[in-house]
């Protein structure tokens, strides 16, 4: 696998990569970057007037479409709708796309979020970091460990989202909406939450928070490394 720098989105259904990650993905590929989306499910469950089989199929060749839209490559995990665990294989399948892939920043969702799929990938890709980053386990691929974990933005995950950057996407929204239509529940012909209305609005302001049209704010993890270390006594 080439050492070009790569982005990796990881979600929680089809879909769901491409809408909080995929403007951040368009903007990378145009720098030159490798990218990635993985879907932990299909999402396939979500459909009012078609089986979970039928719309599986459907989200599979949204999901082929999609990723030709933003210039990425795709996962699809062997997992259902509703039904995603957290576990040591789900994390094992998660590194191993980690160990494949090389990424050197990795988004996901936010832990504040009102979806159980959503809360789980975000569990799983945490922990998948120390499968995917320990040598001593050996693998088909060598071990990898992103430079950043970031959590983006998403209507279902905002409970405690708090912004630590933006990313100006003014010069690709254009071509996001284009990708994301790619998805007929973004079109609303599945659900009847607009999406376009809600992204836009939340590209707008994060743009007028961040200066510039349009962007995408972003959330780093927390790390034991990246605290204050206290000096003197407390309120000194």
């Amino acid at each position: 696998m080439s050492e070009q720098p790569c982005i990796m989105v990881v979600g929680g259904h089809a879909a769901d990569a491409e809408i909080m990650g995929g403007a951040a993905v368009l903007k990378h590929v145009a720098a030159g970057w490798r990218a990635v989306l993985v879907h932990a499910t299909l999402g396939e469950k979500g459909h009012k007037a078609l089986s979970p089989e039928e719309y599986a199929a459907i989200k599979r060749e949204e999901a082929r479409e999609a990723a030709g839209r933003l210039g990425a490559e795709y996962v699809i995990l062997p997992y259902r709708d509703g039904e995603l665990p957290v576990s040591e294989e789900v994390q094992w399948h998660l590194a191993d796309a980690i160990r494949q892939y090389r990424p050197t920043v990795l988004i996901t969702h936010w832990r504040g979020s009102l979806h159980r799929d959503h809360i789980n990938t975000y569990q799983n890709v945490l922990a998948s970091r120390f499968f995917a980053g320990l040598r001593t386990f050996q693998r088909e691929y060598p071990a990898h460990s992103p430079r950043q974990v970031l959590f983006a933005e998403n209507w279902e995950d905002v409970d405690g989202f708090v912004p630590d950057f933006y990313l100006d996407v003014s010069d690709v929204w254009d071509r996001y909406l284009d990708a994301i239509y790619a998805y007929s529940l973004f079109r609303g012909e599945v659900a009847q939450f607009p999406y376009e209305q809600w992204y836009r609005g939340a590209s707008e302001l994060r743009g007028a928070e961040a200066g510039c049209p349009r962007a995408v704010a972003l959330m780093k993890t927390e790390s034991v490394y990246s605290r204050r270390r206290p000096v003197g006594l407390l309120g000194g």
